[in-house]
């Protein structure tokens, strides 16, 4: 036979610390996750080479003095 509870004495569980913690915890492993995602994404758009080339142009050439 099911208990018959009053509906002002029913209620639910109290959050507590422990709950706190987890999700204080959670927001800091997001932070983190977050923060290795921009250096990762830093990182693949930066060019391979220390090299640039730089294309000339025809029209910035001096002819020969002569």
């Amino acid at each position: 036979m099911a208990k018959i509870i009053p509906e002002n004495k029913a209620r639910q569980g109290r959050w507590g610390w422990h709950g706190f913690r987890i999700l204080i915890a959670a927001l800091l492993l997001v932070f983190a996750a977050w923060g290795v995602a921009e250096i990762y994404g830093v990182l693949i758009k930066a060019p391979t080479s220390d090299e640039q080339h730089v294309p000339t142009s025809s029209t910035t050439e001096q002819a020969p003095a002569g």
